[in-house]
């Protein structure tokens, strides 16, 4: 008997001495397994939230002229009936599948409607992503070199109003502006399966841009802050007493060593964009999760929101992982940690 457990302790052995071996390997391992736990712990907040709201999915669904029996068969065949362990249990084992169930208000499935959508949200987020990372390292820098000065004011009393701003004004006034106004582009943001690339940039251009809106501040401060912690760095006088140019220090010094914080800060914007795009979508009739949701919330379709809760929580989770195996990587401190 001692021989046969021999292996798996030598297993174990091997493994913690490749874990020991490699500090960044167990800690990338360890943000896994938390951002399992943390996944699986959200599931059980959302299914136990549903079923606490209250109403009657059934009742709704035949009207208040419906008899006893039709809403109990109605139970019955949606699995109402069942306790709600069995039907957590069920509905999770179905999710780690790829199978979130049958609309109750549409009888389709879930998983097939979301894939379609899915798409939709994001071809959104990427090229908002496009825009306002690029724009807002930018911007973040020309701050920093015009510190103090005209320039940098401006993008300050720019990013407070933009951060001050919600969304849902933003996108209102977007549409007030440029659809109604100024006939620029269309609304609602209708796009649909086959359309073409150029037509669907157009129709995504007043979402897309409300979300730069949104984002780029953020990510704006975020930047120029990273680079003016690392701008007091005795490294960077060493540089300026050299007669080198405030641009190129910035450029070639101060950016690269300022990454970590910036890419931290980027991937959480882009969690934000995915997952913060609810509102967005709603204000433009845009057809992605989001807007899905929100139709399903209106109808009580339970399935529904706790599958797009569960991906926009998921997508939220792990880009947030991203961005924190991200910062050990470039942050050497945190990989070897006092």
């Amino acid at each position: 008997m001692l021989v046969s457990l021999a292996p798996g302790a030598d297993d174990r052995s091997a493994l913690g001495r490749f874990m020991g071996d490699n500090p960044l390997a167990a800690m990338i391992v360890q943000r896994l397994a938390l951002s399992l736990l943390l996944l699986v712990a959200v599931s059980v907040v959302l299914f136990l939230g549903i079923q606490a709201l209250p109403g009657d999915f059934a009742q709704t669904y035949l009207g208040q002229s419906a008899t006893p029996q039709a809403v109990e068969n109605i139970r019955r065949e949606l699995g109402l009936d069942q306790p709600a362990v069995t039907r957590y249990l069920s509905w999770l084992g179905g999710a780690v599948q790829g199978d979130f169930g049958t609309s109750w208000a549409s009888r389709n499935s879930i998983s097939e409607q979301i894939a379609n959508r899915l798409g939709n949200t994001l071809f959104l987020a990427f090229f908002a992503a496009v825009v306002s990372v690029p724009l807002a390292i930018g911007l973040g820098m020309l701050s920093v070199l015009y510190r103090d000065r005209i320039p940098d004011r401006i993008i300050n009393v720019f990013s407070l109003a933009a951060i001050s701003l919600p969304e849902f004004f933003v996108g209102y006034l977007f549409i007030f502006v440029f659809a109604i106004t100024l006939g620029w582009v269309s609304f609602p943001s209708t796009v649909y399966a086959g359309m073409p690339f150029f037509e669907r940039l157009e129709a995504i251009a007043l979402p897309c841009g409300t979300l730069v809106l949104v984002v780029l501040a953020h990510m704006m401060r975020m930047t120029r802050a990273a680079i003016l912690n690392v701008m007091a760095s005795p490294y960077v006088e060493t540089a300026e007493l050299k007669g080198l140019s405030k641009m190129r220090i910035i450029a070639r010094h101060a950016g690269p060593n300022a990454i970590a914080p910036i890419i931290n800060v980027v991937a959480l914007n882009l969690a934000y964009l995915v997952v913060g795009v609810v509102v967005v979508e709603v204000v433009f009739v845009y057809p992605g999760i989001g807007q899905y949701m929100v139709d399903a919330v209106t109808v009580r379709d339970m399935p529904v929101v706790q599958a797009c809760g569960l991906l926009f929580a998921a997508v939220y989770i792990l880009l947030n992982m991203v961005a924190d195996i991200l910062a050990i990587v470039f942050n050497p401190r945190l990989r070897h940690p006092k």
